[in-house]
């Protein structure tokens, strides 16, 4: 018969062997920083977290109030991947300012909207009426491309993705547009007479981006926003591993269920 010391001993072993245990499995999961604007696109990534843990990555999220320092962070060292852009802002923020940043894979789209206070349709704003735009290229002349397809803007030919101001030839209603700071487009909604929101600056507003937008655009269009890491990390194991957890049947569905249509799969 084993006397209770020894189950005593044995047990308090037993317990030392699994918490060492425990320290080891903690030593290997590798600290991954990830930069987000806070919103879906933080959220998601919490939801990402337990799935990416069990695979030995450990993400950090860091919510930045902007779009521009989260890939000077990822430039610099800061962070390790970063996911709250799309492809052409990223293609606009590496021509202009030189980063080696890659995208490494799909995450979600955000049909941005045109919200107003004072109107419940684009057809009751009235002619001269104020509109505010975010005074990135890249979010800028998304507006300016939704409106053109909308018909409520005419372009010149050729303008691509980046439209700005200077290239509309035709404004039907007189618009007086006001370019901003994307983040602070909710802000101006009691002094515009309409507002182009990006989704996630939208939902954190109180915005419903499916009930509330008086336009909205075509969630097919070239606007799928992208996980990017430095160009010397893009082969990494640790990339692949980040990818596979987000771009999982388990995150489509909280996406679809959280989010109701305001964001969309994009993989």
């Amino acid at each position: 018969m084993i006397k209770p010391r020894y189950v005593v001993r044995m047990l308090a072993i037993g317990a030392l062997a699994a918490g060492l245990a425990g320290v080891a499995s903690a030593q290997q999961s590798q600290i991954i920083k990830v930069g987000v604007t806070p919103g879906p696109h933080a959220q998601i990534l919490e939801a990402v977290k337990p799935i990416a843990a069990r695979k030995g990555i450990d993400i950090q999220i860091i919510e930045f109030s902007d779009y521009v320092v989260p890939n000077a962070a990822l430039e610099s060292g800061e962070l390790q991947a970063n996911s709250f852009q799309h492809k052409p802002y990223l293609d606009n923020q590496k021509a202009d300012r030189g980063y080696k940043i890659e995208p490494i894979g799909y995450t979600v789209n955000f049909p941005i909207g045109i919200y107003s206070k004072k109107y419940k349709s684009w057809d009751a704003v009235p002619q001269g009426g104020t509109l505010s735009i975010p005074n990135d290229p890249t979010n800028g002349g998304r507006v300016l491309l939704l409106l053109r397809d909308k018909g409520a803007l005419k372009l010149r030919d050729g303008v691509g993705f980046k439209p700005t101001i200077a290239d509309i030839v035709e404004n039907p209603k007189k618009l007086k547009i006001v370019e901003i700071d994307a983040a602070q487009t909710p802000r101006t909604l009691d002094d515009v007479d309409a507002a182009a929101v990006n989704t996630n600056y939208a939902t954190q507003a109180g915005l419903d981006p499916v009930k509330d937008a008086i336009l909205r655009e075509d969630p097919k269009g070239p606007y799928a926003n992208v996980i990017a890491v430095r160009a010397a990390d893009k082969d990494k194991p640790w990339v692949k591993v980040l990818v596979e957890s987000y771009q999982t049947p388990e995150i489509r569905d909280f996406i679809l269920t959280r989010f109701k249509g305001a964001v969309l799969p994009a993989w």
